[in-house]
């Protein structure tokens, strides 16, 4: 068992895309307040320039709304033609460094570079010199957060926003987290945002204070993640933009674990997130692996493969609790779990009733 080799995430964000394209293509609007949408009454924001948004003018705001806070601002109607031909510009960028890459819009992006292929430096170094494609190909701007996970990259690209980026190494993640108010975690919107500050939660220190069974009593299912990204905890992969070949869910536990039965308990848990999620998406998998990382951070994984898909909630957890006591009786805590069901197919279509299935 090797240690676990940080992953190099990107997210790179457009300034203010929409409103940028705008400005760029219309050097009236430059240095001017912006607003890509309609002024009339019932019209609502799309995107606001940074002069714009000194006035509180942001997006989805009401029209009527932008308009008593900015008396002087200039409406635009959306050419998303325009938008979508400049977003591929910059998604070409992109693709020249990494095969890794996970829109979430058209103007925001992770990417994995972690393989490095155009063999530069440092993670840090590749957000540069793709910032500086960028600008160089469609005269636009964008920030860049450069961190070992997804959350805490997305929260880097908004320091030094707009046309900066800020790099959260390893190691650092939880005292950056830490500092900052939850309002400002990916995830959290303003209703739960201002659930926790009903609670006493402002900072992710006060989320950090709080434990595994208070969150979860107080936000379901969500407590787990924000339990764990209240310590710089986020172990999504980048996802490209294809066909998933497999499901996967893991979780990060309030404490180390030994007992066996509190161990299988959290595996039943994660196995049932991934038998949902191939419900809800129609499909069946052959190859069950279950992931431990153990107390010191280690990490070990046992696989199964079968000739035919997993076909049931009960059969899925009875195969990951078979693989997880292999590796029994625990040497030490563990920390994390992990189910994934990979090589995945289309569930066959059940007979409907009175027919025959063949």
């Amino acid at each position: 068992m090797g240690a676990e080799t940080p992953r190099k995430i990107i997210h790179v964000d457009m300034d203010a895309f929409f409103a940028s394209v705008e400005q760029r293509d219309d050097p009236a609007l430059r240095g001017r307040p912006v607003a890509v949408g309609h002024a009339a009454s019932r019209g609502v924001v799309a995107a606001a320039s940074y002069e714009a948004r000194k006035f509180g003018v942001r997006s989805a705001m009401p029209s009527s709304t932008a308009l008593r806070k900015c008396p002087d601002l200039i409406f635009t109607p959306p050419r998303f033609e325009v938008y979508r031909a400049v977003s591929a510009q910059i998604h070409a960028v992109f693709a020249d460094y990494t095969d890794l890459i996970e829109p979430l819009s058209l103007d925001e992006a992770y990417l994995d570079v972690t393989a490095n292929i155009r063999g530069l430096p440092t993670a840090s170094a590749t957000a540069e010199e793709i910032r500086a494609r960028i600008l160089k190909e469609t005269g636009l701007t964008a920030s860049a957060g450069v961190s070992y996970n997804k959350f805490l990259a997305k929260l880097a690209s908004d320091q030094r926003k707009p046309n900066g980026q800020f790099v959260v190494p390893p190691g650092r993640g939880e005292a950056f987290v830490e500092a900052l108010p939850v309002k400002r975690f990916h995830g959290v919107g303003p209703v739960t945002a201002e659930k926790m500050n009903r609670l006493g939660i402002e900072t992710g220190a006060d989320l950090k204070r709080q434990s595994l069974a208070f969150l979860q009593h107080h936000f379901g299912k969500s407590g787990a993640w924000y339990h764990g990204v209240a310590r710089g905890e986020d172990h999504r992969p980048v996802n490209p933009d294809r066909e998933r070949k497999s499901s996967g869910s893991e979780t990060t536990f309030a404490s180390d674990l030994v007992d066996p039965a509190a161990i299988e308990a959290g595996l039943d848990e994660m196995a049932d997130d991934v038998w949902a999620w191939c419900e809800k998406a129609g499909s069946l998998g052959r190859t069950v692996t279950v992931k431990v990382k153990w107390a010191d951070f280690q990490q070990s994984t046992r696989s199964r493969s079968f000739n035919e898909p997993v076909a049931s909630k009960a059969r899925l957890r009875e195969i990951a609790r078979l693989l997880v006591r292999s590796l029994y009786p625990p040497t030490r805590g563990v920390r994390l779990v992990g189910v994934t069901l990979s090589n995945l197919e289309k569930a066959s279509p059940k007979p409907a009733s009175g027919e025959l299935g063949l």
